[in-house]
């Protein structure tokens, strides 16, 4: 099995707590309203949102994958930090046992946030990942973010 990592720093002027929030606390009804095109719709399957939760992301049309399935690792509503690994679905691609991810959003000097992210990505076997197939799952993930931050800054009563 071997492991690749890959980095991501984005920014947004949605402060943290409020990113936090929504990006992470209310994802499961606020993503699918924002990109029914993306994801159809988020179910926990077991636990109470908390470390060892297990939820199904159902994809939507524009999808090239029916679901993924992740557990929840951490969460730390105090510092804005969220770990979670997907541990099973068509996402993985026959050739991925799961991809670990950590997310923390810390402030940024304009008032907005900066969301750092940190995947690990461990293949079966002796199995290669390629850093386009990483890129185009961190581009998918980038245009998320980025839509819940203009569905913030358009309902700033959120």
């Amino acid at each position: 099995m071997g492991v690749v990592t890959y980095d991501l720093e984005i920014t947004a002027a949605i402060p943290p707590a409020k990113m936090f929030k929504a990006f992470v606390l209310d994802s499961d009804n606020l993503i699918p309203k924002i990109l029914p095109q993306a994801i159809k719709s988020i179910e926990t399957l077991e636990g109470n949102g908390g470390p060892g939760t297990i939820k199904q992301i159902n994809f939507g049309e524009a999808s090239q994958f029916k679901f993924m399935k992740h557990r929840i690792d951490s969460l730390d509503k105090e510092n804005f930090t969220f770990g979670y690994s997907v541990i099973e679905g068509d996402a993985l691609m026959s050739t991925l046992e799961k991809i670990a991810n950590e997310i923390k959003f810390e402030l940024s000097p304009d008032g907005g946030c900066i969301c750092k992210s940190t995947s690990k990505y461990y293949t079966i076997g002796d199995i290669e990942i390629k850093e386009e197939q990483i890129k185009a799952g961190k581009e998918k993930g980038m245009g998320m973010f980025k839509a819940v931050e203009s569905y913030l800054l358009a309902n700033p009563d959120y």
